[in-house]
């Protein structure tokens, strides 16, 4: 699979996220994440799981993901 598009990360107000270090850092966690996932799917598959159920199950915790941080006033 080729790497994702670039991704122009934005504030929660909008503005571009300019910084090179941060930018490449959200690039690589991306990156990290994608092939967890990959191993993971093709772990469940060898051993017998259905392949359409664990992607449900990853995109439940995806949407379960809670921010740890409050929100900057």
């Amino acid at each position: 699979m080729a790497q994702a598009e670039h991704i122009v990360w934005r504030t929660p107000e909008g503005k571009i996220i300019a910084c090179v270090e941060k930018n490449k850092v959200l690039q690589e966690n991306l990156d990290e994440i994608r092939q967890a996932c990959r191993d993971a799917l093709e772990d469940a598959v060898l051993m017998g799981c259905d392949e359409q159920q664990f992607l449900r199950v990853l995109a439940e915790l995806v949407t379960q993901l809670k921010n740890p941080y409050p929100p900057r006033e």
